[in-house]
């Protein structure tokens, strides 16, 4: 339940004072609990099983559950389907979750065997050195210990340090969870600290949403866009260039390129001007832009360069250090105030495709999803304060109509607002942005749903978020606002009285990054883009080789007019063409044979294998420029 606003046991004394909710298991917060209930579980059964086993953390994470764990070998797929089967023996004995409060005297005394709890005990109450995961065991202001109890004994079976709130018992958890898989993670992250084995599960309300849950996985599998790139021949992350770094081989580069000029195009319409700027600055930019005290992390390391020294090896003159840019908006702030600004040439949009280098760490990075090279659709509008609202407005409404553009049409919100430890700026100007930005949010009429302390250090954001094609959601498009940058860079404009004045600061990456959209969107279409996005749209198949002439003519015609056509002239049999070009997912076959000849006709094949016969060449070429400039996705035969 939740009293006053906070989760808490159900097992919480309260008074006719407090404000009580129930907290339906169904809900985020109530899958949340099972999931945190759950990793406990697993926790005690890998205990019970191996009483060696040093413990980690355990939180609930997206669609399930970890528990880190330091044991002297690794977990096997056989050991996972042990833990299960213990942990639906610790599940039906009902079990009760019992919290206690503990000082930290107490919590070092009870726990002495565990190292790593031993550590995170120093973190209790929610300070910087804490991750979010690493919050479910010591982020309250309390240190809390939570037992599970025999319900027929009173005995304390097991247990662990841990914030909670849990269910209360274990026989609630039911037979809606699953062991999935084990991975290798470093305490804390960080590759200087052990590493530990991790156990994955998921678990749900009931059986059936775990059926459902494996079977989403498992289409999943079939979509991912680290096995379509490979089998479609479009991308690959080399070696020899380094890990996160990702080069488009030529039908990716095709892609990217449609991507990219879509989304020109709609810049173009909407006001913005386009900007470019370098892929490495001096490092004093970023100490203006505070992104060295707050994002040095994932920075890569400076290189210090234009020292000059004398025969005797002498500083004449200092270098400098240099950064490879993790962010685009300093650099737009030093276009902004190249000179002076009016009133009159607000608001100023500046957008660029914007290469910038991250130093993720390397157990984070996930093919396109996750890299160290990325290139940002980023903009950044000026606009004076009685602009913000509209502008805000603006920009959603630009934001959802160009994903819509891209076959993207599921979309919720999310509000990130303030973290008090990682932000600058006051109080007052935090709350106005953060108001503006709800009630823009509110008003277009998208569900809503809260980020509490998610913001960027220097202001507030909304979150589009898009399910794609099997329910998943991705976070895309965001709108930050911004009155920090402005005041550290000294921005001005003069307004219609003559006075200086400091403009506010729109942050909008609509695509996120244009490797990551790409990876989205593959998963989305499966590899079957629709026609205007796939890198091969036509190939002509001829049944024989004397009707390959006839097909070249075509294809004249459809390059014309800018359509991407091969036609297949290989020696291999029409069937086996039809099935290479279509494992390929190219949108149409065209296959021509003596009828279609004569006729002055060509037949289509569709990727589902429906198909058109006797299609006049006009209005063949007609139906495949219509399909591209509509941006349709074509999967089976048009209907008349």
């Amino acid at each position: 339940m939740r009293v006053n606003g906070e989760l808490k046991d159900l097992a919480t004394t309260v008074t006719d004072s407090d404000t009580v909710e129930p907290v339906e298991v169904t809900s985020p917060d109530g899958l949340n609990i099972l999931r945190h209930s759950a990793a406990h579980v697993l926790a005690q059964a890998v205990q019970e099983i191996n009483p060696t086993a040093k413990l980690g953390i355990g939180p609930p994470i997206t669609d399930g559950f970890y528990y880190d764990f330091d044991v002297d070998e690794p977990f096997t797929p056989e050991d996972l389907k042990t833990l299960q089967k213990h942990m639906e023996r610790i599940v039906k004995q009902g079990q009760r979750f019992v919290r206690r409060v503990v000082t930290e005297e107490e919590a070092r005394a009870e726990l002495a065997e565990e190292p790593y709890k031993l550590e995170l005990i120093g973190l209790k109450g929610g300070s910087a050195d804490g991750d979010e995961n690493e919050s479910v065991e010591v982020g309250g202001t309390e240190l809390t210990i939570y037992d599970n109890v025999n319900p027929k004994t009173g005995e304390t079976v097991w247990k662990d340090l841990c914030r909670g709130p849990h269910l209360p018992s274990t026989k609630l958890i039911g037979n809606g969870f699953a062991l999935m898989r084990v991975a290798a993670a470093y305490w804390r992250g960080s590759e200087k600290n052990p590493q530990l084995q991790r156990v994955y599960g998921s678990a749900w309300p009931t059986k059936d949403e775990l059926r459902a849950y494996k079977t989403r996985l498992e289409e999943a599998a079939k979509r991912d866009h680290r096995r379509l790139g490979a089998e479609l021949d479009l991308f690959s992350f080399p070696d020899e260039i380094g890990s996160g770094l990702a080069v488009f081989h030529p039908k990716g580069g095709i892609i990217r390129a449609e991507i990219e000029d879509y989304m020109r195009q709609r810049l173009v319409e909407n006001d913005y001007e386009l900007v470019n700027t370098p892929h490495i600055t001096k490092g004093h930019l970023y100490e203006i832009s505070q992104h060295l005290n707050w994002y040095k992390e994932g920075m890569f390391p400076p290189m210090h360069l234009d020292e000059v020294l004398d025969d005797e090896g002498n500083v004449v003159k200092p270098g400098q250090d240099y950064y490879l840019k993790p962010m685009n908006c300093p650099m737009h702030n030093l276009i902004y105030r190249a000179r002076g600004r009016s009133y009159r040439e607000l608001p100023l949009r500046l957008a660029e495709f914007g290469t910038v280098y991250r130093y993720e760490k390397s157990g984070t990075l996930s093919g396109l999803t996750r890299v160290r090279g990325l290139t940002q659709d980023d903009a950044h509008i000026y606009v004076t304060d009685g602009q913000i609202k509209s502008e805000v407005a603006k920009q959603l409404t630009f934001v959802l109509e160009t994903l819509r553009g891209y076959g993207l049409d599921d979309f919720y919100l999310e509000l990130s607002t303030r973290d008090p430890e990682k932000s600058v700026g006051s109080d007052e100007a935090w709350e106005n942005a953060t108001e503006t930005l709800r009630q823009v949010a509110l008003e277009s009429g998208l569900e809503l749903v809260d980020d509490p302390g998610g913001a960027a250090f220097y202001g507030p954001k909304i979150s589009v978020q898009a399910r794609d094609a099997i329910g998943r959601t991705w976070q895309l498009s965001t709108v930050q606002l911004d009155f920090n940058q402005p005041e550290l860079f000294e921005l001005e404009y003069t307004a219609a009285d003559g006075t200086r004045q400091q403009p506010a600061m729109i942050h909008r990456a609509l695509l996120g990054s244009i490797e990551r959209f790409f990876a989205i969107l593959l998963e989305h279409y499966a590899g079957a883009f629709p026609v205007w996005l796939s890198p091969v749209q036509v190939v002509g198949i001829p049944v024989a080789e004397e009707f390959g002439p006839y097909l070249d003519d075509v294809a004249q015609r459809l390059r014309s007019r800018g359509v991407r056509v091969e036609i297949d002239h290989s020696d291999d049999r029409m069937q086996k063409k039809i099935r290479t070009h279509t494992k390929q997912k190219v949108p149409f076959l065209l296959i021509a044979g003596e009828e279609d000849r004569s006729k002055g006709s060509v037949s289509f094949r569709f990727r589902d294998g429906s198909q058109l016969n006797g299609i006049p060449i006009d209005d063949a070429v007609e139906k495949i420029v219509a399909s591209i400039e509509s941006h349709e996705h074509v999967v089976t035969a048009w209907t008349e």
